[in-house]
C-alpha cells in the first residue's frame, strides 16, 4: 500500500519564491524559527554526518555590514557586463538583508562525521549537497509557515567567514535572508525582469542516456 499525496507539499513547492523586496521587516516569532531550524537538521546528509551550522544573525550592525560588501560586490558584477544586460540588471534587487528580520548563515564542516562518512569516499562533494538539502528543507518549512527566504550569493566565503567568526575549515555555503513577507510574488523576480526565462520539464528530461 503506497501512502497518499500530500497536495499541501506541493502547494508549499508552488509558492517558494526567492525573497528580496517582499519583506515587511517584523521579527521572526522564536518558536516559527525553532520549527524551520528543525526542518533544516531534519535534512538527509550523506553517512548521517549532518554537516551544517546555523549561526543565527540578528545584530543590525552586522547585517549593514554585510550588506554594504554585498553592494560592493553588485558593483564589480554589474560592471562585467555589456550594456543591455547592465541595464536589465539594475532593475533587480539582489538582497534584503536589511529588509528581512534575520539572517541564517548556513555553513558545511567537511570533517563532519570523522575520517570514515559512509558514502562519501568516491564523491567529495555528497557532504555539500547534504547541506543544500538543509537549505532546501528550511525553505520550503519557512513558506509552509508563511515566511520569505532569500538566497544571498553576492559576497566572498572568507568575508562572510570573517563576519560571523566560523573556525578554519568551515566553509559558510549560504546567506538566507528570513522574515515575514508582505507578499509572495507570483512570478520569480528574474523572469519578471527579463533576467531569464525557466526551462520547460520536458526540455530536462532525458530517458536512458543523455543524447535521444
Amino acid at each position: 500500500m503506497s501512502l497518499a499525496p500530500s497536495m499541501d507539499l506541493y502547494d508549499v513547492i508552488a509558492r517558494r519564491r526567492d525573497v528580496r523586496a517582499e519583506f515587511s521587516g517584523e521579527a521572526v516569532d522564536r518558536d516559527v524559527l525553532r520549527r524551520v531550524l528543525e526542518a533544516a537538521h531534519s535534512a538527509p546528509s550523506v553517512g548521517h554526518s549532518q554537516p551544517w551550522d546555523f549561526v543565527v544573525v540578528a545584530d543590525d550592525a552586522k547585517r549593514a555590514r554585510f550588506a554594504e560588501h554585498v553592494e560592493t560586490e553588485r558593483r564589480v558584477f554589474a560592471a562585467e557586463l555589456p550594456e543591455d544586460r547592465r541595464q536589465t540588471f539594475a532593475k533587480i534587487k539582489v538582497e534584503g538583508i536589511r529588509e528581512s528580520g534575520l539572517g541564517v548563515v548556513v555553513t558545511y564542516d567537511s570533517s563532519r562525521g570523522g575520517q570514515h562518512v559512509l558514502g562519501r569516499h568516491a564523491i567529495a562533494d555528497t557532504g555539500l549537497y547534504s547541506t543544500c538539502l538543509a537549505i532546501q528543507n528550511l525553505w520550503l518549512a519557512a513558506t509552509a509557515e508563511g515566511l520569505g527566504v532569500g538566497w544571498v550569493s553576492f559576497y566572498r566565503e572568507e568575508f562572510l567567514a570573517d563576519l560571523v567568526g566560523l573556525p578554519d575549515g568551515v566553509r559558510p555555503v549560504a546567506w538566507l535572508c528570513l522574515g515575514p513577507v508582505t507578499q509572495l510574488q507570483e512570478v520569480p523576480d528574474l523572469v519578471r525582469h527579463g533576467w531569464r526565462t525557466g526551462r520547460l520539464l520536458d526540455d530536462a528530461v532525458h530517458l536512458e542516456t543523455w543524447r535521444s
